[in-house]
């Protein structure tokens, strides 16, 4: 990503830009967004635009993002990761639903997310070791 580009435009309207993908697809784009909480793997947190740049990962749950046209709004999502670069923020899960009603996104998020077989199991312990290396990695590179 070119940060030139990145950090014009929405820099000076004091929002965010919300991209979250699915592995085949742009599951939405969302531009305006002045507050995002999501769930990591410690429990929740939250992002505001002036927030400094951050990367993520994800565990099942719900992510919140708030809109001035669209208000509050309600996504289960399916493990994945987050980063924060700027005013842009880029989510990427494996799976993703959205919702009004916050009692059956909990309930999708049990279903769909957390009834993982045990293969399955030993694959995201795998796989989110490998995603530790790589934010630690990432890190040190920033900090070069």
């Amino acid at each position: 990503m070119n940060s030139g580009l990145m950090n014009s435009g929405l820099m000076n309207s004091g929002l965010m830009n919300l991209t979250i993908l699915l592995p085949f697809q742009v599951f939405a784009e969302k531009k305006g967004v002045s507050r995002i909480v999501a769930e990591g793997r410690e429990g929740s947190f939250g992002l505001l635009p002036h927030r400094l740049d951050c990367v993520a990962t994800l565990g099942p749950g719900i992510l919140t993002y708030e809109t001035e046209s669209e208000g509050e709004v309600y996504v289960a999502v399916d493990e994945g990761v987050l980063i924060k670069n700027g005013q842009y923020v880029l989510v990427s899960v494996r799976d993703a639903i959205f919702g009004t009603d916050l009692s059956q996104l909990h309930e999708a998020v049990e279903k769909e997310f957390l009834t993982l077989d045990e293969t399955e199991q030993k694959n995201s312990l795998s796989n989110g070791k490998i995603g530790n290396r790589l934010i630690r990695r990432l890190a040190e590179f920033q900090n070069v």
